[in-house]
Order: C-alpha cells, then structure tokens, then sequence
C-alpha cells in the first residue's frame, strides 16, 4: 500500500474543518443579530432604542473577531436605520498579531504573539477597560467578549503586587506544568479584574459576556480567569498549587506568598456578582470544532472513531496512546475495511525536562514527537497523527502544532535525527523543523483548545 493518497492532506483538511466551524465571528453571528431597533442576544431581546451607550470589552485570541463581528452588526447604517442613537465603542486586548483597524473598538496589542504572558501594555488596557466600565450608567450596555488566553491578556494587579511579581509566578508556574485551572486560580487571587473583578467595577444596567472556551468542561470562572463570575477559588487553594507545583518555592515573590497567606483567614472578601445585571453564554467550545472535524472525516470517507473532548493529561503520553491506537487499527484492519480517523480534544501539559540545553516546542509538538518515537520501528506507512492548537499557536512558537506521517519519517531518518534525543529536553520544534512536519496557520482568531487527528488504514483517493 502506497501514501499516494497523502493521509497529511486529509488530516489537515479535517483539522481546518473543526477550526473553520469555531471562526470567532461565525460563532457570534450565530447569535447575535440586529432587526429593526430590536437586538437579539441568544434569544432575548435588547430595544437599542432605550441604550445610550453599547461598550464592547474583553480579551483573549478570539477578541479581534468577535469584535469585528460586533462592528458589522452593529454598523452606523445599522443603528441609523434602526432609528437608535447609542454610541458604539470599546476596548479590547489581544495579541499583537491580531490588531487590526476597527472604527470604534479599540484592539490593543497586549501582549507579544506567542508569549503567553502578561505585559506593561496589558495592565495598561486593563485599566482602560476598568475605566471604561466604571463609566457606564443604567442606560448603557456593556458586552464583553471573552476567550482563551484572556487571563494572560487581561493582567490587572491588586495594590502590593508588581506586574513583574505576575510575570514571575506565571513563568514558575508555566514551567512547572501548571493545568490552565492551577495558572487561573493563583492569578484570580493576584488580580482586580478576574475573578469577577469585570462585571463587580461596570456600572452598566446590563451586562453580556460572550464567551468562547477554551477549558475541559467550559467552566465560566476558569476562562479568562472568570472576569464576569463569581470566583469559586480560595487564597488556601492558590497556595497549595503554589507549593506542589513549584519545586522551590523561594524563587516566588514574598509580596505574594505574604498576600495569599493575609487573605486566608478572609472569608468571601469580595461582593458578589449581580446574576440579575450579569449574563454569561458560551457560544461555542471545542465539541464543535470536534463535531466538525468528524463530519468532515465522514465527508472524506473515514468511519469516525471519536475519543471526545476533554482528553488533559500529559502531552508525551497522549501521543504515545494515540500512537498505539492507531497501530491497533491497522492490526485489525480486515480487506475492504474503510480506513479510520481517530479524533479527539482537549490540553494536555508537557513536563518540562531539568535541561540548560537550548529547546523549543509546545505540546501539540511534543504529543506528536512521542507518537513519532513509538512508531519509529513499526513506521508510519499507512496512517497520519496530527495535533494542533485551534488559536494556531503552539507555546512560545510560530506553528500551530505538528504532524507525521511516513514522508516526515522517512526525512528524519534520512537527516539521523532520533525522536527520543528531542523528546528527552522538549525539543519538539526542532525536529519537526528539519523533517517536514511543523504546522503553520498563523493567527486563527478563535480559540477552543486542541484538536488532534489520526487517518489510518487504506487509502482514500478523494481531495
């Protein structure tokens, strides 16, 4: 059997199917839309007639899309021909890579592309955002728009800590493999804005948080860090991440520690969100982008083997399964068969390697480096693995995540590069750099986990 029919080719076709249905503007027009002076939100009715002002907020990868989206809709045509006089502005911080020109919201470059942490430009916005919402009145509706990466973009912290005490306990906590839920909790105790900090500082009469996730589970006080919900964290919970994640907690600021450790004894030290003033809907998550994906795996041909959404763990592990799955196919693959595609979501961590060797790589690279290393001797003749980061970032690197298939195999055996060599320090960029297999989309504008997609078995011969 030949990879004439090139399974890479329809693994990222498959792939981009599932990105392609989590389009941030395509999930925000999906419900959100303008008739008359009537607009509509997930079902419920806003007479734009009765607003004085519409503010649009937020932070995160999605920002730049759902923010345009909102442009569209709420046009100064639109607004004219719906006999209303709102203004339309707002803030919102993304990436640097996602600015772009819009005529009343503001996209500001918060942080750098692929440097997930928070920056002097960040609190800036942040506190623009504060302002902004701290301004509104009864009259007035403010939408926030919220996705992954938002926590990282919407840096805000309280007296007493620095911006540089967030980037250091950020870093320490990134390093030692931190979950997203580890990350969120210890940043909403350091901050005014998450943690409901948004929605308690807006003095709008209503308020919608739009939201795409990018956590296992889509719980609202986990992405973004919760900015519009109440936190269900404890000071208590943040200092045990703190101590288990981190090996030497003497390299954690004491401005910090001393913090969290005050706080402790503090029961609910916040006021509580207004359920009444404030609504949260998730408009769209990595189950659609799975659905997707399978329904374009179906359109190809493939019987669809769906290993669901919220797959963690560690990322070298999940490869090496995934590797072994696909292997169990094959062996039970019977003349006539129609070939499998194997999907599933979710974010794994990487256990980062005590190395001062030079490396770089993200998990989708390294989730795919281990399945490279356990099919190594048994070869990849008849399947493709591929595992990338629907935001098309991938840690601290310009791809999205990686793919293999025998062709880039055959190219890192042809370069003598050994998979465990790169594994061994999480050098997973590296090796896929010199053999062929990096993916690169650049910036997607939405941001609903990974999505990891294996073709086995016999050829399919539609593109």
């Amino acid at each position: 059997m030949t990879n004439s029919c090139n399974r890479a080719e329809h693994a990222k076709q498959i792939w981009q199917a599932g990105v392609d249905a989590v389009d941030s503007g395509r999930l925000l027009k999906d419900i959100v839309a303008l008739s008359g002076h009537v607009l509509t939100i997930c079902g419920t009715s806003i007479d734009l007639r009765q607003l004085s002002r519409i503010v649009v907020v937020g932070a995160g990868k999605a920002g730049a899309g759902m923010a345009e989206a909102l442009e569209e809709i709420l046009s100064s045509e639109a607004l004219q021909n719906a006999d209303a006089a709102c203004e339309v502005l707002g803030w919102v911080n993304v990436p640097a890579d996602c600015v772009r020109p819009l005529p009343r919201i503001i996209l500001n470059a918060a942080r750098p592309a692929g440097v997930n942490e928070p920056t002097a430009e960040g609190v800036e916005g942040s506190q623009r955002i504060l302002e902004l919402v701290h301004g509104l009145e009864d009259s007035d509706l403010c939408l926030v728009v919220l996705s992954g990466g938002g926590s990282a973009l919407l840096p805000a912290p309280v007296d007493g800590i620095s911006l540089q005490d967030k980037q250091t306990i950020t870093q320490l906590l990134m390093r030692g493999g931190a979950t997203i839920n580890e990350l969120n909790c210890v940043r909403k105790q350091l901050s005014q804005i998450k943690g409901g900090g948004l929605a308690r500082a807006s003095r709008a009469g209503q308020m919608v948080a739009l939201v795409i996730s990018d956590v296992i589970g889509d719980p609202l006080d986990v992405i973004a860090s919760g900015p519009t919900v109440d936190d269900s964290s404890t000071p208590g919970e943040a200092l045990e991440i703190i101590s288990r994640v981190i090996k030497d907690t003497a390299d954690v600021p004491l401005s910090i520690l001393d913090r969290l450790r005050r706080n402790v004894s503090k029961v609910d030290q916040h006021s509580h969100v207004d359920g009444d003033r404030v609504r949260n809907l998730v408009i769209g998550n990595n189950e659609f982008a799975v659905r997707a994906a399978s329904a374009k795996a179906a359109e190809l041909g493939y019987r669809v083997v769906n290993q669901g959404c919220g797959m963690a763990g560690v990322a070298a592990e999940v490869g090496r399964n995934l590797a072994e799955a696909c292997l169990m196919i094959l062996k039970d693959e019977t003349a006539g068969a129609r070939p499998v595609c194997v999907l599933s979501g979710g974010e794994p961590v990487v256990q980062l390697a005590d190395t001062n060797l030079a490396r770089k790589g993200g998990r989708n690279q390294e989730l795919v480096l281990a399945a490279c290393q356990r099919l190594w001797v048994d070869g990849a003749d008849n399947l493709a693995i591929l595992s990338g980061g629907t935001d098309g970032e991938d840690g601290p690197t310009d791809a999205a995540g990686a793919f293999l298939d025998s062709f880039v195999i055959d190219e890192a055996r042809r370069l003598g590069l050994q998979p465990a060599d790169f594994l061994a320090i999480n050098n997973s960029y590296e090796f896929f750099e010199q053999a062929g297999g990096l993916l690169k989309t650049g910036p997607t504008h939405t941001n609903v986990m990974d999505l990891r997609v294996a073709v086995v078995g016999r050829c399919v011969t539609r593109l």
